[in-house]
């Protein structure tokens, strides 16, 4: 995907990368022979050579394409409904069947070694580049030396744009083919350059680790990422569930961690009617879009796909398209024709509450204890699922 919040997991800086933004930073906004000086001086610095700068970065100019995607700003709030639907259908499903008959061998070999199923190595490729369909077409030093010129998160892509340079300098790639989004994600796992330093591996041992033009380096480069963070090799992510009538919904917002079988043992189960296959396995309860839609029991495993990225939906996204290139059909439960609130929204919906007698201080726009407390109240006694989930029906219920 190739689009880049401050929360994306490529978002991790290396010890060394450090020495990079107290080098570059006085060009910051500076005019361009300038900054490309400072960049000449901290990449040598780094052992970058002056014939690999010059390549990387002749002739650069700040890209106008790039400048323009900092500030576009996004025209609704994306639903977990959204986001998945957007990424995960029979269409991708049957793509990632027919890579995984593809690359059956360097996947087996793949999960051996870093103890990640193959299914979810495939899920992250689908959704990240749609298979390597499409890896972002920017030339990914100018990409980040535009961003860090113009200031914009400075000191993160002036480290960035370092490590580029180092990764162009040790041979991995050719300066022409390093290309990716717009913010410096790069190849098949569309990672960033600092992440690239710490999990990128030459799967092949041909001495280079080429995420961009290797499948088996890039397959293994996401297990490896996976692993780093703590796979539990043999776990699943999580599973649909159905919850018991008059649940008590704070098990969800309290983040509440307990055995499959304990869960169990107060009415929560598989939305598909089987049993848990491992009743020890700790999950807690993930609700996206309140309980009339799919609501979910997570593993951990589910917390290490937000490190690849740190978004519910995203983990979820690649959980889903996961199992449905196992051969699973789409969720049980539908999701519900609702909408999520922006925060002039959710600022309505504390003053609504503050009006039928809830003391919740000046509305700000903020879902804390307090107000989920009294959405919940308000909802149970106007006959409605108390789940304290602020959503569009919730706030035209409130009148």
């Amino acid at each position: 995907m190739y689009r880049v919040a401050p929360s994306r997991r490529h978002f991790i800086l290396g010890a060394t990368a450090l020495v990079a933004s107290a080098a570059i930073g006085p060009a910051f906004g500076a005019k361009l022979s300038d900054f490309v000086d400072a960049t000449w001086q901290t990449a040598k610095s780094r052992g970058v050579s002056r014939k690999t700068f010059e390549t990387a970065m002749g002739g650069f100019k700040p890209l106008n394409s790039v400048l323009k995607l900092t500030g576009k700003q996004p025209e609704f709030v994306s639903t977990a409904a959204d986001y998945v639907g957007k990424r995960v259908d029979g269409a991708k499903a049957a793509q990632g069947q027919g890579m995984r008959a593809e690359w059956t061998q360097t996947l087996a070999a793949v999960s051996e070694r870093y103890g990640v199923q193959p299914e979810v190595v495939l899920a992250i490729w689908g959704i990240e580049t749609n298979f390597g369909g499409y890896m972002g077409s920017t030339n990914t030093v100018h990409g980040l030396a535009t961003l860090a010129h113009a200031g914009y998160r400075a000191d993160f892509f002036g480290q960035e744009l370092i490590t580029a340079l180092e990764i162009l300098e040790a041979g991995h790639v050719a300066p022409r083919n390093m290309v990716g989004s717009w913010a410096g994600a790069m190849g098949h796992p569309q990672f960033m350059p600092s992440s690239f330093m710490k999990y990128a591996v030459d799967f092949k041992g041909d001495g280079h680790k080429d995420i961009w033009g290797s499948i088996p380096d890039a397959l293994a480069s996401t297990a490896n990422y996976l692993k780093s963070f703590g796979w539990r090799s043999g776990e699943t992510w999580g599973y649909e569930v159905a919850l018991p009538a008059n649940f008590n919904y704070n098990n969800v917002w309290n983040d509440a961690s307990a055995k499959l079988s304990d869960w169990s043992a107060i009415g929560v189960k598989r939305a598909n009617g089987k049993a848990f296959p491992r009743g020890d396995d700790v999950a807690n309860l993930y609700m996206p879009m309140g309980g009339n839609g799919p609501v979910f029991a997570v593993l951990p495993n589910f917390g290490v796909i937000k490190r690849y990225n740190n978004s519910s939906s995203y983990a979820l996204a690649v959980g889903h398209l996961a199992d449905r290139i196992l051969g699973s059909t789409g969720f049980v439960n539908a999701w519900p024709s609702d909408t999520a609130l922006n925060k002039a929204q959710r600022v309505e919906l504390q003053a609504r509450l503050g009006k039928r007698g809830y003391d919740l201080g000046t509305p700000d726009g903020v879902i804390g204890p307090k107000t989920r407390a009294a959405l919940m109240d308000f909802q149970s006694r106007a006959g409605l699922t108390a789940d304290g989930f602020p959503s569009g029906n919730a706030l035209k219920a409130l009148g």
